[in-house]
C-alpha cells in the first residue's frame, strides 16, 4: 500500500513456512558485483524493516523477488533490455549450500528436462504436474489433486514443499514402506508433527542406501528425478536422523520449494514458457556452463543531478484514482453472503489494513454457481489511490493472500478498475496544504489588522505633537497679579 502524503510505499509478504518479510519501497542504482557482466540498472527494490520465522534465523541477509510482476528484478530488468526473458538458479546440495544465479538466456544442457509453465494460470512459476512416483511405482493419487486451485507452484523463495492431503498421505506411506530397519524418531520440535527417521548415518551422500529415489511426472511424460536429499533435511537434535522436508498444504495447491531443487540446475525460460531441470553439482556448475556468457547492452546513461527514470517495463505511475471497484465471485451461499455483508467488509478491511468505512458494497447478485458482489474501496480521506497502490491490492486479491471466512467459500477476483476522482476530490486530496493556506491567509489578515491599528494610533494620538499651545490673554494676567504670602491672598 501507498501513502500519498509522505508519498512512500510498504510492502509485506508471507511464506508458506509462515515466515514473513516487511518494509518499504526504494529506488535506486543497483550493481550486481565485479564477476558480473551486468551493468549497474536503476531499480525499483524492497527495503527491509522487519522479518519473522525461517527468513530470520537463516544466514541470508535479505530476498530477491524473481516472481512474475512489474515489482520483479527480472522483469524490470528484461523492461530494460538488460537480459532476455529467462534466469537460472542452482541450490546446493545439503551439506555444501550456497549456490548460483544466472541473469539471462544459457544454452541448457542436452540432458535438461522441460516442463511447461503457464504465465496465464497465475503470478506464480506453475508446472502441470501429473503424478508422483516412489521406487518407480506411482502414488494412487489423481492427477487432478496437483491441479486444485493454483495448480503446481515452483517457488525458489519456499524452503519445503507443500502437498494437499491426500497427495502427502500416499507420498508418507510410500516412503515409509521403504525404509527397512530405520526407526521413526519424534522430530526436533515437539509442537511440529514431523516424519522424522533415524539409523541412516551422517553421509548425507550415502542417503540412497536407505531412503528411495522419487520423480515428478509432468505433462508430456517429462520426468524430474528426486534424491533424497530432495525430499529430506537433517535432523537437529537426533545424529543420523533425517525428516521429511514435505509437509500437508492447509491449501489446495501443490508448492515444491527450495528443497526439492537441491543441486539441480533450474532454468526459467519465461520467453518460451517453460522450466528446465538439470541434476548436477551446482558447487561445479560453471564447469559446464559457457565461459563467457553473452554481454548484456549497457543501460541508458543516467544523469546523476536528475531523478532517475522508473524502468520501461514498470508502468506509469502518475495517474491516480479516486477510488477502486472490484468484482468478487464467490462460492458461497447467496442467502448467507447477503446477511453477512458487514463480517466481509470487517475481514476485508482486517486483511487489507483500511477502515471498514472505506468499502461500500454496491451490489450482490447470483451468477449460476456464484456469487458474485460488487463493492468500492476508497482511500483515506486525505488520500487518492496511486496506480501501483491499487495493483499491488488487486494483486494481493488474485494471489489470495487476503483470507475471508470459510462461510463466504472459495473466491475470485473477477475484475477491478481504478475509477476516477470526483469533482471535489482535490479538496479531499490537498486538505493539508489548504489548511496550511488557510492558516497563512489568517496570519496575513491579522498582520495588517496590526498595522492598521498602529498607523490609527500613530496618526489620532501624535497628530498635534509639535504645535503651539495658546492661553486666553486676560486670563495670564490675572493670574499674574495674584501673589499668595502664608495663607493670605493679598
Amino acid at each position: 500500500m501507498c501513502d500519498a502524503r509522505v508519498h512512500q510505499c510498504k510492502y509485506e509478504r508471507v511464506y508458506a513456512e509462515m515466515s514473513s518479510s516487511k518494509g518499504v519501497l526504494g529506488k535506486d542504482l543497483l550493481g550486481f558485483g565485479n564477476g558480473s557482466r551486468l551493468q549497474p540498472h536503476p531499480l525499483l527494490f524492497g527495503c527491509e524493516t522487519a522479518e519473522t520465522g525461517d527468513l530470520y534465523l537463516q544466514h541470508a541477509d535479505g530476498i530477491m523477488g524473481l516472481g512474475r510482476g512489474p515489482l520483479s528484478i527480472v522483469d524490470q530488468l528484461v523492461g530494460t533490455g538488460a537480459m532476455e526473458d529467462s534466469f537460472s538458479l542452482c541450490y546446493g546440495g545439503m551439506d555444501e549450500g550456497g549456490g548460483s544465479m544466472v541473469l539471462g538466456a544459457i544454452p541448457p544442457p542436452p540432458a535438461m528436462v522441460f516442463a511447461k509453465s503457464d504465465p496465464n494460470r497465475s503470478n506464480y512459476y506453475n508446472l502441470e504436474l501429473s503424478e508422483i512416483q516412489v521406487q518407480g511405482v506411482s502414488l494412487n493419487v489423481p492427477s487432478e489433486v496437483f491441479n486444485g486451485r493454483l495448480g503446481t507452484v515452483l517457488d525458489s523463495g519456499t524452503t519445503y514443499a507443500y502437498l494437499p492431503d491426500k497427495a502427502f498421505d500416499a507420498f508418507k506411506d510410500a516412503i515409509t514402506q521403504q525404509l527397512g530397519s530405520l526407526q521413526a524418531v519424534p522430530g526436533p520440535d515437539p509442537s511440529y508433527p514431523d516424519v522424522c527417521f533415524a539409523g541412516a548415518g551422517s553421509d548425507s551422500k550415502a542417503l540412497g542406501k536407505h531412503f528411495p529415489p522419487v520423480d515428478f511426472v509432468f505433462s508430456g511424460n517429462q520426468k524430474v528425478f528426486l534424491a533424497p536429499e530432495n525430499y529430506l533435511f537433517k535432523h537437529t537434535k537426533v545424529p543420523g536422523a533425517y525428516c521429511l522436508g514435505f509437509f500437508k498444504n492447509q491449501d489446495a495447491t501443490t508448492l515444491l520449494g527450495g528443497i526439492v531443487v537441491r543441486n539441480t540446475l533450474v532454468t526459467y525460460d519465461r520467453a518460451n514458457h517453460q522450466i528446465g531441470f538439470f541434476k548436477t553439482n551446482c558447487t561445479n556448475l560453471w564447469s559446464i556452463l559457457p565461459a563467457e556468457p553473452p554481454l548484456a547492452p549497457p543501460p541508458p546513461p543516467v544523469n546523476e543531478s536528475s531523478p532517475i527514470e522508473s524502468p520501461a517495463s514498470l508502468p506509469e505511475d502518475k495517474q491516480d484514482f479516486g477510488s477502486i471497484e472490484l468484482l468478487i465471485e464467490l462460492d458461497g451461499n447467496f442467502t448467507t453472503i447477503l446477511n453477512q455483508t458487514l463480517l466481509f467488509k470487517s475481514s476485508m478491511a482486517s486483511e487489507l489494513a483500511i477502515s471498514s468505512s472505506q468499502i461500500s458494497i454496491e451490489d450482490i447478485k447470483e451468477d449460476g454457481e456464484h456469487v458474485v458482489v460488487r463493492c468500492i474501496i476508497s482511500p483515506a480521506s486525505s488520500q487518492l489511490f496511486s496506480s501501483s497502490a491499487a495493483k499491488a491490492l488487486a494483486a494481493r486479491l488474485e494471489d489470495h493472500t487476503v483470507k475471508l471466512p470459510e462461510i463466504f467459500g472459495a473466491y475470485r477476483l473477477r475484475s477491478w478498475k481504478g475509477l476516477p476522482p470526483s469533482k471535489w476530490a482535490w479538496i479531499h486530496s490537498d486538505r493539508a496544504k489548504m489548511g496550511a493556506m488557510i492558516a497563512i491567509l489568517v496570519g496575513v489578515v491579522v498582520l495588517l489588522a496590526v498595522i492598521a491599528s498602529l498607523v490609527y494610533w500613530y496618526f489620532f494620538k501624535y497628530r498635534n505633537r509639535g504645535q503651539i499651545k495658546y492661553e486666553n490673554l486676560e486670563v495670564a494676567e490675572t493670574n499674574e497679579e495674584e501673589t499668595w504670602i502664608g495663607d493670605e491672598q493679598l
